[in-house]
């Protein structure tokens, strides 16, 4: 495999699927990480493609278990002391300078919830194109030889469709945030999958597709979003570390535009997702919460 790799995301829908050929995972509410075991140590990859090992090195740290040549595909997350998985403590981590972030890590220690296995060491190589139920068995067998006390776990999964929402309509307070069905029989594909990997979240949260920002390229002070209706809107104003994670993936256009309300906002290229908090209303506020 090549860095970065690219990983897949799952498509948001009202309801989970059923039928017998899905599996069911928990979403947790923290960082979209790939973990590198190379022969040379761990690397850290953020869904971006940006190298993150400096601000997870306690994660780094526990990588060194896995044998040389695999790589995995998870969430980091952070427990607070209330036992709630706390998607702030991990923006935080995320943010911080290699000081800080080592700082914060003996107060909150991360864990790395492992959701697939991408590679295998030698000789297996890349295991991608498998079906998800290999790839979950296999994932199963390569954690069970860390430690005991390893900070790296499987996340929670069920192919009983039952027991997933029961997860879904009880866990939301301990943080986690939905539900992923993925098919059995499905491959790992790079981006967006189609009907292969469903996702519900809690109905206080939508996906947007970011259309422009206010403020600096280097600085956004606001997003443009598109909602589900169809209208564009402005975000409030980004907290600084939300600007700060967001600001590279802006491709600014040399032209202006306007949302339906006339607010001016500069345009970008390529697509950028964010999570918010909106109502469903063309006047709505919109908190954009995160980068998907």
């Amino acid at each position: 495999m090549d860095w970065p790799a690219s990983v897949a995301v799952a498509q948001s829908v009202p309801a989970l699927p059923t039928g017998t050929d899905w599996s069911y995972e928990v979403k947790l509410d923290g960082h979209r990480m790939i973990m590198w075991r190379t022969d040379d140590g761990v690397h850290l990859q953020a869904r971006s493609g940006r190298d993150v090992t400096a601000a997870w090195g306690d994660l780094a740290l526990a990588g060194h278990h896995l044998p040389s040549g695999t790589v995995l595909d998870g969430e980091a997350v952070i427990t607070t002391q209330d036992g709630r998985i706390s998607f702030e403590a991990a923006q935080a981590r995320a943010a911080s300078s290699p000081t800080r972030a080592h700082r914060l890590a003996v107060q909150h220690p991360a864990h790395y919830i492992a959701f697939d296995a991408l590679q295998l060491p030698s000789p297996t190589g890349d295991i991608r194109a498998r079906p998800y139920s290999e790839r979950r068995a296999a994932l199963l067998s390569l954690l069970a030889e860390l430690p005991a006390a390893t900070a790296i776990q499987a996340v929670s999964a069920t192919t009983d469709r039952d027991t997933a929402l029961t997860w879904y309509n009880t866990l939301h307070s301990q943080g986690v945030e939905g539900i992923v069905a993925k098919r059995t029989t499905s491959s790992y594909r790079a981006g967006r999958t189609g009907t292969s990997w469903l996702k519900i979240r809690h109905a206080d949260t939508i996906e947007a597709t970011v259309t422009g920002f206010t403020g600096t390229a280097r600085q956004p002070r606001a997003l443009a979003v598109r909602l589900p209706d169809g209208h564009v809107a402005l975000s409030q104003r980004l907290t600084t570390a939300l600007a700060t994670r967001i600001a590279p993936h802006l491709v600014p256009q040399p032209e202006r535009a306007y949302t339906q309300d006339s607010d001016a906002y500069t345009p970008v290229s390529g697509e950028v997702v964010v999570q918010a908090m909106a109502g469903a209303t063309r006047h709505a506020v919109v908190t954009v919460v995160r980068l998907c």
